[in-house]
């Protein structure tokens, strides 16, 4: 199983072929577990969520991979990893809340506190939005988990942040896989959707290491 999944990390759009040619419950799960790992594990934020989504759309419309099975069971995937990721920052949250060591209720509580205010003003549209965006959205479960965020809330927003992400790219995908310059340019699409992706989160990085220099 972590072979396929390797093989997948790095040789996407082959090695989806190969494992739906061999067996194609076992790319379910496989796919399955990637979306759910990227989501559910805070070591786990450089996984190709966006683009394996669209690489398996793409794949579906010309092989046996059925997309009207593939997106419930993703779209399961993105809120099962939410929910289990949610409870993880919940339990180290506890922890780092009744910890006594002085260098934690300085730094990591206060840290918490002002993530709560975040989470008062923005928690909503934070979890849908950010579903869109890699690395980002593996935190934003985490961080609300910490926080103690309202739990119905963010199950709600969950749902509603995944049943968007998981259609929106794999049925442009599956939708535009059928033309012969998407197939021939693959890889390249595939690189060019983390890179796209990736901007908005590296431009937040760059913009609160800028203000900091100048405060």
């Amino acid at each position: 199983m972590m072979n396929e999944i390797y093989e997948i990390l790095f040789h996407t759009n082959e090695a989806i072929y190969a494992i739906v040619s061999a067996n194609v419950y076992e790319a379910y799960l496989i796919l399955f577990l990637i979306i759910f790992l990227e989501t559910g594990l805070i070591i786990f934020p450089f996984l190709p969520g966006d683009g394996l989504l669209f690489s398996a759309g793409v794949i579906a419309a010309s092989s046996s991979l059925n997309v009207a099975l593939l997106v419930p069971i993703l779209i399961f995937a993105a809120i099962l990893g939410n929910h289990f990721n949610y409870h993880i920052g919940d339990l180290i949250g506890k922890k780092i809340q009744r910890s006594r060591n002085k260098l934690v209720q300085k730094y990591l509580v206060k840290s918490i506190n002002k993530t709560r205010i975040f989470y008062r003003r923005h928690g909503k549209k934070s979890i849908i939005i950010g579903r869109f965006f890699p690395i980002i959205r593996t935190y934003i479960p985490f961080l609300a988990g910490t926080v103690k965020f309202d739990y119905p809330i963010f199950s709600t927003y969950t749902i509603i942040g995944s049943v968007m992400w998981v259609p929106f790219f794999t049925l442009t995908g599956y939708f535009l896989g059928e033309f012969t310059w998407i197939k021939d340019n693959f890889e390249i699409i595939f690189l060019g959707l983390i890179i796209v992706t990736l901007i908005p989160f590296f431009y937040t990085v760059i913009k609160s290491l800028l203000y900091r220099k100048k405060v």
